[in-house]
């Protein structure tokens, strides 16, 4: 079992910059692949970035490359999502994932979720 608890989201400008971070319990943190997704006001949850066990590998979605950077601190179990040029477009609940597999990009794929982190950005 692999409990996940995001912190760092809140209320930015355009052009502004957040982090958000994601604890995990257990101890093979090392062993999940690790994600992250979001979910705006009426729309569907959309993959946004994903890192494998070891952080060698990493995904982006197109909207969001170049802009946000995943990565993970297996030492202090827990992974990251610096979001940088932010744009309104990218107001949603921000949610971590942990899959068993290497790496994902697929909601069903992965195996834990967190509750999720509001992340607004204003015009």
């Amino acid at each position: 079992q692999v409990q996940l608890v995001e912190s760092g989201g809140g209320l930015v400008q355009a052009g502004g910059s957040l982090r958000l971070s994601c604890a995990a319990s257990g101890r093979t943190f090392s062993s999940y692949g690790m994600g992250w997704f979001r979910q705006a006001p009426g729309k569907e949850r959309e993959f946004v970035a994903a890192i494998s066990w070891s952080g060698a590998t990493t995904y982006y979605a197109d909207s969001v490359k170049g802009r946000f950077t995943i990565s993970r601190d297996n030492a202090k179990n827990t992974v990251y999502l610096q979001m940088n040029s932010l744009k309104p477009e990218d107001t949603a609940v921000y949610y971590c994932a942990a899959t068993r597999q290497l790496i994902a990009t697929i909601q069903r794929q992965y195996d834990y979720w967190g509750q999720g982190t509001q992340v607004t950005v204003s015009s």
